[in-house]
């Protein structure tokens, strides 16, 4: 998943729940009320006052491990067939 300031607090959470933590360090302890189900991060960071900026980049690092970290289709039974 590619987040980006435009991305939707609940598609972000659905996609991975483990992403709830990083809306908890940065004090978003409302990412279950029902005004964020429709918010986007550029919305809630203005409402608390911070750079979207920061949050997508630790969102997008946090992909991008997850990604990198999953298991990789072994090939090597398929050559050949």
């Amino acid at each position: 998943m590619l987040v980006t300031k435009d991305s939707v607090i609940t598609d972000i959470l659905e996609e991975d729940i483990d992403t709830a933590e990083y809306f908890f360090e940065m004090g978003m302890y409302c990412i279950g009320c029902p005004s964020s189900f429709g918010e986007t991060l550029e919305q809630a960071c203005a409402v608390h006052g911070m750079d979207p900026e920061d949050l997508v980049k630790a969102l997008n690092d946090h992909f991008a491990r997850k990604g990198a970290a999953a298991p990789t289709a072994d090939v090597s039974a398929h050559e050949g067939a």
